[in-house]
């Protein structure tokens, strides 16, 4: 599963702002330091703001702060908010769904439990998890590699 860059850049501007409580931050704050196009973060912090977790102050001065704690702001949420669908494969989508398997495959169950435990794993991390470096997830690029399949022979007795 790969995330879009409008959910990517929403969870960079949400845990800046949650490092950064004690000042307001700008928009070209957020680009400079990640080298984003300030143009996707005006949409992004737009978006924020709607759904109330952004506070955004006008005028010369202003900027943006968190509207809520950092442990009120739920992972999963915003993901599910940010996302446009959650389609693994061709046989999720309702329009151009022409799999000849589709009577008697269970792709799309297996594929269906993997983003439900995906998701279920975002659900159970908030923004304070992220930006207090919670022990429970690693800190550091973590490689994934694709899990080797062993075949099972039977062996007769």
């Amino acid at each position: 599963m790969r995330l879009t860059a409008y959910t990517d850049y929403t969870l960079r501007t949400l845990m800046h702002l949650g490092l950064n409580r004690d000042k307001l931050v700008t928009i070209q704050d957020i680009a400079d330091i990640h080298g984003i196009s300030k143009n996707h973060l005006m949409k992004v912090v737009h978006q924020l703001g709607m759904t109330g977790m952004v506070e955004t102050v006008r005028g010369r001065n202003g900027g943006l702060r968190l509207n809520k704690e950092p442990a009120d702001i739920n992972i999963g949420e915003v993901v599910r908010n940010t996302e446009t669908d959650f389609f693994m494969a061709e046989c999720f989508s309702p329009e151009n769904f022409q799999c000849g398997y589709a009577s008697d495959c269970t792709l799309k169950g297996v594929l269906h439990a993997a983003t439900t435990a995906y998701l279920d794993v975002l659900d159970g991390v908030t923004l304070e998890n992220l930006i207090r470096k919670d022990s429970r997830y690693p800190s550091q690029d973590v490689a994934l590699r694709p899990m080797r399949i062993h075949s099972v022979k039977s062996q007769a007795h």
